[in-house]
């Protein structure tokens, strides 16, 4: 769901004019709209504007007359049958009424979540903030320069799927493609660039996130990384323009603990200095990736995983219950086809810590790596172990 500013068309104000290209931009990524108006003001100039740039972009769309808090409302919202629509919808975000009968209508197109065809390519997304370096890398892996802005009025593409053909193996290089219309405010383009790296993230196996050896880590960059682990995605922090930095034998080092200590718990990225201009470790990237890819299929016997973590439960258990009730752990398995999910059979489920979790996590770590992979543990009731 892609939520815009407040539509003012024709404002000179910076703040206005971005919030002004977003809208575009969102209505160009959607597959279809909810516009929203005001039951109280009426139909404004506004809207009638907003309404042609609706009709001409071809995307469906529903029209949403907020602020209908009580059906003696609902007369008042009929005047927005004037901007020549089939079917409004007088509702009140505020309480909810009506938005039934909105959701129902907007997703009543949605195709039946049929399994798609597996791929069983690798795919790798290439994602970062603006001028990370993202299209060089690219551009270099595939030894040719690309254009990624399309001049065919009317299309825009969700990502640039690029095929690098790497010794004998198809490889799926996911890109985030640039702007086909140039914007004024910079805050445009970076709201483009988020819509298009969350698109890219949802597409991948393995997600390498580019950041600049001369700015570092930044709170953008962050973000990010946090979506990729949202997804459960491969995570690979290539540090780009390595070639600009003064380095000497312990500068690599220096550059990883520090950047481990940003990033808290998110210990297990691998990183990988690289340039995309001297095609600096490029390669190395890849088989990088693969090796990720491989961690995120691994799959541990449940016999190994019981023989090893249930003594060091026992050394270490888990805090008892605010009662005082122990907290006894007695069955570990995985579960998850398409990335590690271990499920812990409990008789406390609920009491189990955060801080318990990641000492887990780090015993599985410890054991069978899964380097570059997020994972997740479920506790469940004991009982449910027949199942």
């Amino acid at each position: 769901v892609i939520d815009t500013g407040g539509y003012v068309p024709e404002s000179e104000d910076v703040f206005e004019t971005a919030i002004r290209e977003q809208v575009e931009i969102a209505i160009s990524e959607a597959d279809s709209i909810i516009f929203v108006v005001d039951v109280r003001d009426g139909i404004l100039p506004t809207d009638k504007e907003i309404m042609t740039m609706l009709r001409t972009s071809g995307r469906e769309f529903f029209l949403l007359v907020n602020k209908a808090d009580a059906p003696g409302f609902d007369a008042a919202a009929s005047e927005f049958y004037k901007l020549g629509v089939k079917k409004i919808y007088p509702v009140s975000a505020l309480s909810g009424r009506n938005l039934g009968d909105l959701l129902e209508d907007v997703t009543d197109g949605f195709s039946e979540q049929e399994k798609p065809e597996e791929d069983p390519r690798l795919k790798i997304a290439i994602v970062g903030r603006p001028n990370v370096g993202k299209s060089s890398l690219v551009n270099s892996l595939l030894g040719e320069e690309r254009s990624i802005v399309t001049d065919i009025p009317g299309t825009t593409r969700d990502s640039i799927d690029t095929i690098l053909k790497y010794y004998g193996e198809e490889i799926v290089l996911i890109d985030t493609a640039g702007l086909r219309k140039k914007k004024k405010v910079q805050e445009s383009i970076e709201f483009y660039s988020n819509i298009r790296t969350l698109k890219a993230i949802g597409e991948c196996d393995v997600a390498v996130v580019m950041i600049d050896s001369v700015i570092g880590l930044e709170k953008q960059d962050q973000k990010i990384i946090d979506e990729v682990v949202r997804w459960r995605k491969g995570l690979i922090i290539a540090i780009n323009k390595w070639d600009l930095v003064e380095k000497d034998s312990n500068t690599s080092a220096m550059y990883e603990k520090l950047l481990h200590q940003k990033m808290g718990a998110i210990d297990y990225a691998e990183i990988i200095f690289i340039s995309a201009l001297t095609k600096q470790r490029i390669f190395k990237l890849i088989e990088l990736s693969k090796q990720v890819s491989g961690e995120r299929k691994k799959k541990i016997a449940t016999k190994a995983l019981n023989e090893f973590l249930l003594p060091e439960i026992e050394k270490s258990p888990p805090h008892t219950t605010p009662s005082g009730k122990e907290v006894k752990i007695k069955y570990i398995t995985q579960i998850g086809e398409h990335y590690p999910i271990f499920a812990f059979f409990c008789n406390y489920p609920k009491h189990v810590g955060d801080n318990y979790k990641r000492f887990l996590e780090k015993l599985i770590r410890s054991r069978w790596g899964f380097k570059g992979v997020p994972m997740t543990l479920s506790f469940k009731s004991k009982s449910s172990t027949q199942e």
